[in-house]
């Protein structure tokens, strides 16, 4: 079916698809940079944990960031309209030493808003609970060891810092998307405890008094992943709950919910 024949069919049940079409293109998508590299990051090198199902090693990938810039460079030259850009955590950029997640700071993104500011694009970001030696047994918020759990306190309230000086030097919001692929494989004997060590993990993270006008935070619910089966912490009620306690926006991703 050609656009003509189908502007008329929309027509016939009253849409105006020109209109629908100028519309569309004044609604901006943060489009995922974790698509260039198959979820790698600037960290290590491999697949990622935490039930995500990649594994690193996509034909073509990204391999450095100046690849990753150029690719998404090329993606939004193709997608009508004006977008943003999400990052996670573990894009990073260090010179020489990793610095690991609990430290990150500005100077690790400074070279990604070098970059936006040169192509006109606006960043959004991600905390990555995943992929590290201190998410090995698949628990980080929640995670029963409060040396484990206070290391990804400090990584949620950099991410907030970060979020902040995105804001300020590209002159738009920064959402911040808490996504904790925390669960297990097998029906755990006490549903509750994990929970309760989530919420007071959240609670010390968004204690930070980040600039509201500047970070809109979300928490993302996880349905299921691979090693994940049997329950996940941040279940979509959970979510839901504590998005509206501590007046936050609750995130769907609408590849659980289809």
């Amino acid at each position: 079916m050609s656009y003509k024949e189908a502007q008329k069919k929309y027509a016939k049940i009253g849409i105006d698809t020109e209109k629908a079409i100028k519309d569309l293109g004044k609604i901006a998508i943060s489009l995922h940079c974790w698509q260039g590299d198959d979820v790698g990051g600037f960290e290590t090198t491999g697949g990622a944990s935490g039930g995500i199902q990649t594994t690193g090693n996509y034909p073509g990938k990204a391999r450095t960031p100046q690849e990753l810039m150029k690719d998404l460079e090329f993606a939004l030259a193709l997608i009508p309209g004006k977008h943003r850009v999400n990052l996670h955590a573990c894009y990073g950029i260090h010179e020489g030493k990793v610095t690991d997640r609990d430290k990150l700071s500005e100077k690790n993104f400074a070279p990604w808003v070098k970059w936006a500011k040169k192509t006109g694009v606006k960043l959004d970001f991600n905390p990555t609970f995943f992929s590290h030696p201190k998410a090995a047994d698949g628990l980080t918020l929640s995670n029963p060891d409060p040396k484990i759990r206070n290391f990804w306190i400090k990584h949620g309230i950099q991410c907030l810092k970060i979020g902040e000086y995105f804001a300020k030097e590209l002159k738009s919001p920064c959402g911040i998307n808490f996504w904790c692929p925390d669960g297990y494989k097998d029906e755990p004997s006490d549903r509750l405890g994990p929970r309760k060590r989530m919420a007071d993990s959240l609670d010390k993270i968004f204690k930070y008094k980040y600039n509201k006008k500047a970070v809109i935070p979300f928490l993302e619910s996880k349905l299921f992943g691979i090693g994940v089966e049997s329950y996940t912490v941040n279940s979509h009620e959970f979510v839901m709950g504590y998005a509206m306690k501590a007046k936050i926006l609750a995130l769907l991703d609408m590849g659980h919910f289809h």
